[in-house]
């Protein structure tokens, strides 16, 4: 237990050391592009470094993309150090899988919708957010089935069942996207999680 928190406080720190670096990155960065450079060549009388300005854009979203991702990595890291215990290591990569998609997929609307920025931003963001929706509608949904398998639990491995129009099959692992069962006849099926969601399942006594 103590491992585990002590994983969980380190997750936590990560989160907090990678929010604290983006803030003073950008800024430093928002400084250097926006004022420095245009002080520089007003002194100097180079004008050309103001040319560099054109550049804060692209360096903006470039780095915004890269602390991003270590920002949404370190709070998935810290969701499966806290559900890993009472849910099991499968469970909580499902979960930790899903903020991760859900959290890039956030963060390239955001960065859009800051790019184009007022109304228009908003109206691109919600626009990026809708298309990486699509995009992924069935990869998350076939992924939030399968926690909600992992986390009900209404069957375990080894559980010979009825289900998603298979016969008496065993279950031989319980996957985020998949559950793999084996048929009478020795072949593997590999049955989607939203196939398991919403019908009946009938678990067979052992005889």
């Amino acid at each position: 237990m103590s491992s585990n928190t002590d994983k969980i406080e380190i997750a936590l720190q990560k989160l907090i050391l990678y929010v604290a670096l983006a803030a003073v990155v950008m800024g430093v960065l928002n400084w250097v592009f926006n004022y420095l450079l245009v002080d520089i060549a007003k002194t100097t009388g180079f004008s050309g470094l103001l040319v560099l300005t054109d550049y804060w854009p692209y360096v903006s979203i470039l780095v915004s993309l890269v602390l991003g991702w270590f920002i949404v990595s370190a709070l998935a890291s810290m969701f499966y150090a806290i559900l890993k215990p009472k849910y099991g290591p499968s469970a909580a990569s499902a979960i930790r899988s899903l903020i991760r998609i859900l959290g890039l997929g956030g963060l390239f609307a955001a960065i859009a919708g800051g790019v184009a920025g007022g109304t228009a931003g908003v109206a691109l963001g919600g626009f990026i957010g809708l298309v990486v929706g699509f995009a992924t509608q069935q990869v998350l949904g076939q992924a939030v089935s399968g926690m909600f398998l992992l986390l009900a639990r209404p069957f375990k491995i080894g559980d010979v069942i009825d289900a998603a129009g298979e016969s008496e099959v065993r279950v031989l692992d319980i996957g985020t996207l998949f559950t793999i069962a084996e048929r009478k006849d020795g072949n593997k099926v590999l049955i989607p999680s939203t196939a398991l969601v919403g019908q009946k399942i009938v678990i067979r006594k052992e005889s």
